[in-house]
């Protein structure tokens, strides 16, 4: 077993699985500098003859609550953190390892992107998914206008984009954004199983599949973040986008008047 740990990162490799960790808790907000640790962790691993498959996990109550848009370099300019962030969430799509992401809490938003790049997803009853971009006042990102409809489909998609609402663990299992539902208490342990699963097969093999069965997804990723990142340059100009950003900041309804 090998381990190595950073201040918000931890990777451990034991018996072909690798636990990558996330340790923001309580809501493993991510930013251009977490995901760039995650990323290159990930590359190293994709090099590493002990490492099969990925599970991404984190500490605290929350899988990942997506950028903190009250704090740090994403008050100060919006569009050039997303444009880092979404920098390194393109490079996802480019690592071969499949990887098992292990949700608990909330995935939101920029969150729910960072477990829809992941090739499955482990969730709980309680777990909550949360496209929630038109209650902020802007456009989706992450790559969800590509990854989010593949899952799921473009209707479902379409009413989780648009409603802003909460997907709990059982309908994500029953439209496909969850993989596998776990009993209360054994998420992690679920997710590892699947991970195990996975490395018992030959790995030359599972790679080869894995880059038949994604295709074209990376570049298709690509152009939609530079979609998604030009509309919402578009859209945090307005002031729907200031109210809604505002409001989530306060814990209110937002009040929008098409401005």
């Amino acid at each position: 077993m090998s381990s190595e740990t950073s201040t918000d990162l931890s990777v451990a490799v034991a018996d072909g699985v690798a636990l990558l960790e996330m340790r923001r808790p309580p809501a493993n907000h991510v930013d251009e500098a977490l995901l760039g640790r995650i990323v290159d962790a990930a590359r190293d691993l994709d090099d590493d003859p002990a490492c099969r498959v990925i599970v991404l996990a984190s500490q605290g109550k929350h899988f990942c609550g997506g950028a903190d848009l009250g704090n740090g370099e994403f008050v100060r300019d919006r569009a050039a953190a997303a444009e880092g962030l979404y920098r390194y969430a393109a490079q996802l799509f480019d690592l071969r390892t499949p990887m098992v992401a292990a949700v608990q809490g909330s995935a939101v938003g920029g969150g729910l992107g960072l477990a829809c790049a992941a090739d499955f997803r482990v969730a709980e009853e309680s777990t909550r998914f949360v496209a929630n971009f038109a209650r902020l006042g802007f456009h989706q990102g992450f790559g969800l206008s590509v990854t989010l409809p593949e899952l799921v489909g473009r209707p479902a998609a379409t009413d989780m984009l648009l409603t802003a609402r909460r997907v709990g663990g059982e309908e994500a299992a029953r439209i496909g954004l969850a993989d596998r539902l776990a009993a209360p208490g054994r998420l992690r342990e679920t997710a590892m199983e699947l991970a195990r699963q996975i490395a018992a097969s030959a790995p030359l093999a599972v790679r080869s599949i894995r880059q038949t069965l994604r295709g074209d997804l990376a570049a298709r990723v690509r152009r939609a973040l530079d979609h998604e990142l030009a509309e919402q340059r578009v859209l945090w100009a307005t002031k729907d986008s200031a109210e809604g950003i505002e409001a989530s900041l306060q814990r209110r309804p937002p009040v929008f008047r098409g401005e």
